[in-house]
């Protein structure tokens, strides 16, 4: 009996556990505390038809009645009862056939078993609930600036936790070239995606590297965007390098790009800073695709752009050989964002000076007999589709920018060259 007891009050103990620790509406809390106890009755009685179950969540306790129907002659011991019998448990003789009469059940009644159950199930349920307001509330929240403190750091992701003590990741993909985190270091992400994997907790991605998350630090940074003086109309990005993002104010009083800006660069550096010195470039928004390209492709200077007979073909971009490099940027970066910032791929093409327009030149595509294919798309991507733009630069230059070897460049070079020795 004493055993009975205690399994009773660990019960009651749970229930002002969860009244008091978890983030969970009375209503809905009322209600799984009832369902789980109709379900114990039910497996324990065969049925819950015939009880009720009261629910006092301030209390941490409920109370159980069991209705049964006053007959003649008893068939179902859980639903019908006689008058004798109920003289005898209660000392009432008042009852008559057809009338109700109700038990109230203490909760030791269902045994210590039962009472594990209960507990059980209640857990279970509460955890339920738990993962699914975890779910929805960083489901509203996505595409949200979430600040938070590392816990733990690993190889392939990051583990922060929230003022609730639940899990967020910041995934090594998510993460800008080169970041190091340590534990206990605050940091800023956006939440980027929220996942149910297999029942188990809420699966929330932050992100470091998204477009949105530089939108959202421009808001924090720019109180214009924020009240919708100015509109970020495109980002680009490629993070830890660059990143490119055409603004756009339907007030002609207000410098979009200034504003961005801000005074001595104060507003940007701190977007800077956070990005961990990505170098980001402002323009203005047009919806003149020329316009755009030029503006994308500052401060290299553009001779002519021509843009093709259908969106799906590449954009020529002509430059004088001076203008290439800055064109192109490190890497092929700058010009890859150009072509992010239009929708389209662009290319780079060299125009020759005009006291070398009418001298001989020859395309690399003639020299695909002695030239591997894939050297002569890497020489084109950098804006060399000559022979002669190719030997214009150092051999150091072209193997940095078109990322080939040293013996590679060299070669290709003698070839050229060889080619006009020969006239």
């Amino acid at each position: 009996m004493a055993k009975e007891k205690e399994n009773v009050i660990t019960l009651i103990d749970a229930f002002k556990d969860f009244k008091s620790e978890k983030n969970i509406d009375r209503p809905v809390m009322m209600g799984v505390l009832k369902d789980v106890f109709l379900t114990q009755i039910a497996k324990t009685y065969g049925s819950a038809d015939n009880f009720d179950v009261i629910i006092n969540v301030d209390k941490g306790d409920c109370e159980i009645y069991q209705n049964f129907e006053v007959v003649e002659e008893v068939e179902d011991p859980v639903t019908e009862i006689t008058v004798a019998e109920i003289a005898a448990e209660t000392g009432d003789d008042d009852y008559e056939i057809g009338d109700t009469y109700t038990r109230k059940l203490n909760l030791a009644s269902f045994g210590r078993r039962g009472i594990l159950n209960i507990r059980q199930n209640l857990q279970g349920r509460i955890m339920d609930i738990e993962k699914a307001n975890v779910f929805k509330k960083y489901s509203d929240k996505v595409g949200e600036i979430f600040t938070g403190e590392v816990y733990q750091t690993w190889k392939n992701e990051v583990l922060i936790l929230d003022e609730d003590g639940n899990e967020l990741r910041l995934p090594k993909a998510e993460q800008i070239p080169g970041e190091r985190f340590k534990k206990n270091e605050t940091i800023r992400t956006i939440i980027k995606s929220v996942e149910m994997k297999n029942n188990t907790t809420p699966y929330i991605i932050l992100s470091r590297t998204s477009n949105e998350f530089l939108e959202k630090l421009f808001e924090m940074e720019v109180p214009e965007i924020y009240d919708g003086l100015i509109t970020i109309k495109k980002v680009v990005r490629v993070p830890g390098e660059r990143a490119k993002v055409a603004v756009e104010s339907y007030d002609d009083r207000i410098d979009p790009i200034g504003a961005c800006i801000g005074v001595k660069g104060s507003r940007i550096m701190g977007i800077v800073r956070e990005l961990r010195n990505e170098n980001i470039d402002v323009l203005q928004w047009t919806n003149n695709p020329q316009l755009l390209i030029q503006r994308a492709l500052n401060p290299a200077r553009i001779s002519s752009i021509d843009l093709g007979e259908s969106p799906e073909e590449k954009i020529k971009v002509y430059m004088q050989s001076e203008e290439v490099k800055k064109g192109i940027g490190k890497g092929g970066c700058n010009i890859k964002l150009a072509g992010m910032l239009v929708g389209r791929e662009i290319e780079v093409w060299r125009e020759l000076p005009k006291d070398e327009a009418d001298e001989e030149d020859v395309l690399l595509s003639e020299f695909s007999n002695e030239i591997d294919q894939w050297i002569i798309d890497r020489l084109e991507a950098i804006g060399c589709d000559t022979a002669k733009s190719v030997l214009a630069l150092s051999a150091a230059d072209i193997a940095k920018r078109a990322d080939l070897e040293d013996e590679t460049v060299e070669e290709v070079m003698q070839i050229l060259r060889s080619e006009f020795e020969e006239e």
